[in-house]
C-alpha cells in the first residue's frame, strides 16, 4: 500500500506509507544505539549515512553555522515527525535518538527554526520490525513537534503573501494566497482551540458578521483582491467590505495577519502546550469535517471568491493523514490492523482523485470549474474516508 503526500509543498511521487512500531525520541540511547554524525549550516545538512538498520539511532548534530539550528527525522510522506532535536546553538552539537522500524524516512535541518526545512535528503531503515509498542507520551510529543513545525513554516509564507498584497501587487498576491493558507489548513483543529485566534485569522464573512466580530485575515484579504467577484457574487450587496482597501488599510490588515499567525506560532511552541490523544484523533476527523461542512471546501464556500479550495481540501486532508500516521502504531499494538489497512486504502484513494486536479507546484483547478457530478465523485470519497476515521478514537484512546 502507498499513500501519496507531498513532501512539504513539493509535490512528489508515491512514498510508502510507514507503519512504525515504536516511534519517536528515546530519552536514553545505551550502548546498543547505531551512532550517525550529522553537519548542520546556515545552507546545509549533511548526514553521514542515509541508511541504517531498524532500532535504535543516535544522531550528533554539529552546527557549523552562525543561527540556531533543528534537525528533524520524517516519515516517508515527508511530514509526520519521528524524532527532532531544536535549539542546537552555533559551535554547539546535541544528540537525537530515535526508534524506528523498517521504511522509508527524511532527515533535514532548519538554520533559524523557522520556514521550510533544507537539505531534505532520503534515509532508509532495513531490518526487522520492532515489537514494542509505542508510548502514548511520545506519539503526543511527535504530533506536537509536527505541529509546531507547520506553524514554523506558516510565518514566512504569509509574510510573503502579506507583502505582495501591501504593495500592490494583486497578481502575485493572488497566486501566493491559496499556498499562505496550505499550512494553516493541515493544523486548523489546534489552532481552534486559542480562543479567537482561528476567527481573527481564517473566519470568512457570514462567520465573522453572526458573531459580531471584525472582519479580518485570510478572508479578508480573499475578498479585497478578488473585489470584483465579491462584488459580482451578490451575497453581500451594499456591504461596506466590498469598498476596495486604501493602502493604508491594507497595510494594517495584512500586518494583522502576520502578527496572528506569529502568535499562534509562539503559543504552540510554549512549555506548556499539550494535547490529548483524543485531540489528535478528534483532530484528523474534524479536518475531515472541514472539508465537508456547508460552508467549506467540498461545497465551494470556504474560498468562494477565489475559487481555491482544491488546495484547502488536500491540505485538510494531508493533516488528517499525519495525524493518523502518528497514532497508527498505537492502534496496531491494540489490535485494529484491518482498521488502518482500510484508512490506508481510503486515503490512498482519496488522494489519487485529488491528484487529477493538479498539485501545489503545478496548481490545482479552479474550484468553480469543477462541476457537480466531479463533486460528487470527490464527495464519495470523503464520505468513504470520514466513515473509517470515525472508528480511529476508540481504536487509539483505551483507557
Amino acid at each position: 500500500m502507498t499513500t501519496r503526500i507531498p513532501h512539504r509543498l513539493a509535490a512528489s511521487a508515491g512514498l510508502a506509507a510507514v507503519a512504525l512500531a515504536l516511534t519517536g525520541c528515546v530519552p536514553n540511547a545505551g550502548a546498543g544505539a547505531q551512532a550517525i554524525a550529522v553537519t548542520a549550516s546556515d545552507d546545509g545538512c549533511s548526514v553521514e549515512t542515509a541508511q541504517a538498520t531498524s532500532g535504535t539511532i543516535t544522531f550528533t548534530v554539529q552546527n557549523d553555522g552562525t543561527k540556531v539550528n533543528e534537525f528533524y527525522v520524517l516519515g516517508g510522506n515527508g511530514l509526520t515527525i519521528i524524532g527532532e532535536v531544536e535549539n542546537i546553538a552555533p559551535g554547539s552539537s546535541r544528540d537525537l535518538t530515535v526508534q524506528v522500524g523498517p521504511g522509508d524516512y527524511f532527515t533535514e535541518c532548519k538554520p533559524g527554526m523557522i520556514g521550510a526545512g533544507i537539505g531534505t535528503a532520503a534515509f532508509a531503515v532495513s531490518g526487522d520490525e520492532l515489537s514494542a509498542s509505542p508510548e502514548t507520551e511520545a506519539v503526543v510529543a511527535q504530533y506536537v513537534a509536527y505541529v509546531k513545525t507547520q506553524t514554523e513554516e506558516l510565518v514566512p509564507l504569509v509574510e510573503e503573501f502579506v507583502a505582495a498584497y501591501k504593495a500592490g501587487d494583486d497578481e502575485l498576491a493572488k497566486q501566493l494566497f491559496p499556498l499562505a493558507r496550505v499550512n494553516y489548513e493541515r493544523i486548523e483543529p489546534t489552532a481552534e482551540q486559542f480562543g479567537d485566534l482561528d476567527p481573527r485569522i481564517d473566519y470568512r464573512k457570514p462567520g465573522a458578521d453572526e458573531e459580531g466580530l471584525d472582519f479580518t485575515g485570510f478572508h479578508r484579504i480573499e475578498m479585497d483582491l478578488w473585489n470584483e467577484a465579491a462584488v459580482a457574487n451578490g451575497d453581500y450587496p451594499g456591504d461596506p467590505d466590498l469598498v476596495p482597501l486604501t493602502p493604508e488599510e491594507r497595510a494594517e490588515l495584512g500586518d494583522q495577519l502576520v502578527a496572528d499567525v506569529t502568535e499562534l506560532k509562539e503559543k504552540v511552541a510554549a512549555p506548556d502546550f499539550s494535547l490529548t490523544l483524543a485531540d489528535i484523533t478528534e483532530g484528523a476527523k474534524g479536518l475531515l469535517d472541514e472539508v465537508a461542512a456547508p460552508d467549506g471546501k467540498l461545497p465551494g464556500e470556504e474560498n468562494e471568491f477565489a475559487h481555491t479550495d482544491l488546495y484547502d481540501f488536500t491540505a485538510n486532508v494531508e493533516g488528517s493523514y499525519v495525524a493518523f500516521d502518528t497514532v497508527r502504531g498505537l492502534a496496531t499494538a491494540n489490535g485494529v490492523e484491518d482498521l488502518v489497512a482500510e484508512l490506508d486504502t481510503r486515503f490512498a484513494d482519496m488522494f489519487a482523485l485529488l491528484d487529477t486536479y493538479g498539485s501545489y507546484d503545478a496548481g490545482f483547478v479552479f474550484y468553480d470549474t469543477v462541476d457537480e457530478s466531479a463533486r460528487a465523485g470527490l464527495a464519495a470519497k470523503l464520505n468513504a474516508l470520514s466513515e473509517s476515521m470515525s472508528k480511529l478514537t476508540a481504536a487509539v484512546v483505551t483507557d
